[in-house]
């Protein structure tokens, strides 16, 4: 199952984020990271305020499980995480019942 997930920064962080960001995407690139997508998040000016990720996770519980092993969670970086079980119906890769390109 797909969930979206949405991390919020805590406010003022930007620098504790720039310094885990090398292990963040270390640990969201790994050959059998369930990853599918991610990108941060913008305030108005770009700079990144948060995470957005698409992740393939057995269940709520197995996600969460994931989510945990991010460095931006054990630097403390996330002042919010919320996630939602997600259908990608607009353009899915092929891996995900998505046309082969």
């Amino acid at each position: 199952m797909l969930f979206v997930v949405t991390c919020q920064d805590r406010p003022g962080h930007l620098a504790l984020r720039q310094e885990n960001r090398e292990a963040h995407l270390e640990w969201a690139n790994t050959k059998d990271s369930p990853v599918k997508m991610a990108g941060p998040l913008l305030d108005e000016a770009g700079d990144p305020v948060g995470s957005l990720l698409v992740v393939e996770a057995e269940s709520g519980p197995s996600l969460e499980a994931f989510m945990k092993d991010d460095p931006y969670a054990q630097a403390g970086l996330f002042a919010q995480v919320t996630y939602a079980p997600f259908k990608w119906t607009v353009k899915p890769p092929a891996d995900l019942g998505g046309p082969a390109r």
